[in-house]
């Protein structure tokens, strides 16, 4: 809900996609630059101690963002305050799966706790961008993005009480694995999940601003939280399929049979040029989404030491919002420069270069040694 609204309200202060795409940028690299060290101190302080104020930070920065966009602010002043909105993301999901990982350690049941914790996020994507969408352009154009505020204060509040089953905070320097690089982005493996999960985050970003424009383009705005919901309605599905099949390849087999068909789904999106063939498309893309971010985030469980999942998971996390950041912004200045269907190639690019990094250094993705 946060980029969408933020691209629905600042396009309708501003009448640009390009300046929409910007903030929603800025938003998201934000986000990818702080994600990881609240990762890092969720590791080491425990999820609780950041959480609380993290939701309380990202609620203020987000009012007042909606606040400076309906007050006609300049660019620069939106640029601003969408820098504390992004960095004060709450890293739910990363967390989550962290407490998946240090209750099911070693056991074949962590592939299916992953695709489960991929199928939650991805009703999420199903009914965030309607909602956003409805509440945009039937409520109030910042009603949606000061829903997402509410929903991500109460959200991540309810949360944190929870610390029953939170992960033990792992203090001590004398760990192993990657917390005694500092970092778990020492693990080669993990850069070059990183990329992947970039490629990904392109697909999202692209897919987010190109279908704003192009039902705005065709006069049909109420139709974009719909068609962006199809496309994450197949990510779900592919989901819950992912969960329920025991796999007998390994993931690093799986992610270099699942990457290649979502580059391949996201060919024919830049041609689409009717609701119905575009609808059909994007859930192709949508199916081939899951299987390769359930894979991903599988992946870490035997690449990086439990001490510094969380921190693992931000990263990737992170990535999907860098990724996405880049994509609304190259997609929105190609909608409004070269129209709307323009937009739809950024996904392609996106993927296609995280593919050949993978194919080139798939040899890193080989688990730790225990």
């Amino acid at each position: 809900m946060l980029t969408i609204g933020i691209v629905l309200l600042v396009q309708h202060t501003t009448g640009s996609y390009g300046s929409a795409g910007t903030v929603s940028a800025v938003t998201g690299v934000a986000m990818a630059l702080c994600a990881p060290q609240s990762g890092k101190l969720a590791d080491r302080f425990g999820q609780t101690a950041v959480l609380v104020p993290g939701v309380i930070t990202h609620a203020a920065s987000v009012t007042l963002l909606t606040v400076l966009a309906l007050g006609h602010a300049p660019l620069w002043a939106l640029l601003l305050a969408a820098v504390p909105a992004g960095a004060s993301v709450p890293q739910v999901g990363p967390m989550v799966r962290a407490r998946w990982g240090a209750k099911l350690e070693g056991s074949p049941l962590m592939a299916t706790a992953a695709a489960f914790e991929s199928v939650t996020d991805e009703f999420t994507f199903v009914i965030g961008p309607v909602l956003a969408t409805a509440l945009c352009t039937s409520v109030h154009p910042a009603a949606g993005l000061l829903a997402e505020a509410a929903l991500t204060l109460i959200g991540g509040l309810l949360f944190a009480a929870q610390r029953r089953t939170a992960p033990v905070p792992q203090r001590s320097a004398g760990q192993t694995g990657a917390s005694a690089h500092g970092s778990a982005l020492a693990v080669p493996g993990v850069r070059v999940l990183i990329a992947v999960f970039l490629g990904i985050g392109a697909v999202f970003g692209g897919m987010q601003v190109s279908l704003t424009a192009f039902t705005e383009s065709i006069g049909r705005p109420g139709i974009n939280g719909v068609l962006y919901g199809i496309f994450a309605a197949g990510n779900m599905l592919s989901g819950v399929a992912c969960g329920a099949i025991r796999f007998r390849t390994a993931p690093r087999k799986r992610l270099l049979i699942a990457y290649p068909l979502l580059t391949l789904a996201c060919s024919g999106l830049w041609a689409a040029h009717a609701v119905p063939l575009l609808g059909a498309i994007g859930l192709l893309v949508g199916l081939c989404i899951a299987p390769s971010l359930i894979t991903g985030y599988t992946l870490v469980e035997s690449l990086v030491a439990p001490a510094a999942r969380t921190e693992a998971f931000t990263w990737l996390t992170g990535a999907v919002a860098l990724g996405q950041a880049a994509a609304a912004t190259v997609a929105g200045r190609l909608a409004d420069g070269f129209g709307a269907s323009t937009g739809f190639l950024v996904p392609l690019a996106g993927t296609a270069l995280a593919l050949a990094v993978l194919a080139a250094l798939r040899g890193r993705l080989m688990p730790r040694a225990a």
